[in-house]
C-alpha cells in the first residue's frame, strides 16, 4: 500500500513543498517510489517514522 505525499506530508506535520524537497534531497523520513510518473509513500514506512503498528 500506498500514500501520497501530500498525505504523508500532512501527517508528519509539514507541507508538501518541504517532503518534495526532502525527498529530493534524499532526506525524507519514510520510503518513496515512483509509480508511473506519480511520487508514493510506503505506508508501512511512513507508519514506522509515526510509530505506530498495523
Amino acid at each position: 500500500m500506498a500514500v501520497s505525499v501530500t498525505t504523508a506530508a500532512r501527517a508528519l506535520g509539514i507541507g508538501p513543498d518541504k517532503a518534495y524537497r526532502l525527498i529530493k534531497a534524499d532526506e525524507f523520513p519514510a520510503k518513496t517510489f515512483t509509480l508511473g510518473e506519480v511520487r508514493k509513500v510506503a505506508t508501512m514506512s511512513l507508519w514506522e517514522v509515526l510509530g505506530l503498528r498495523p
